[in-house]
């Protein structure tokens, strides 16, 4: 059982920057690829980024291309998403979520992910 915590949400105006950080319990943090998943009020679950399990690689939805970083700190099993060029569209409760799926190819999808974190809010003032 891996669990997740997320923290670093809060209240920013529209061109601000957040930094979220996503603490996991497991030891064997390295064996799992990382995500961050994102919810507004009234939509379904939608895919923001998501590392591999060294790092090496990294996927984001178009939404966030450019604007948004996931990285990675494996000896401290944390992962990360620096956001910058926050918009007010940007505003949902963010997941991160750890896979053990062999494809990164479905990275992009929250069936490929076994552990779930409790979110957290991220309100962007325009």
């Amino acid at each position: 059982q891996v669990h997740l915590a997320e923290s670093g949400g809060g209240l920013v105006q529209a061109g601000g920057s957040l930094r979220l950080s996503c603490a996991a319990s497991e030891r064997t943090f390295s064996n799992y690829a990382m995500g961050w998943f994102r919810q507004a009020p009234g939509k379904g679950r939608e895919f923001v980024a998501a590392v591999t399990r060294s790092g090496g690689s990294t996927y984001y939805a178009d939404s966030v291309k450019g604007r948004f970083t996931i990285s990675r700190e494996n000896a401290k099993n944390t992962v990360y998403l620096q956001m910058n060029s926050l918009k007010p569209e940007d505003t949902a409760v963010y997941y991160c979520a750890a896979s053990n799926s062999p494809y990164n190819t479905r990275l992009y999808y929250t069936s490929a992910y076994a552990y779930w974190g409790q979110g957290t809010q991220v309100t962007v003032s325009s």
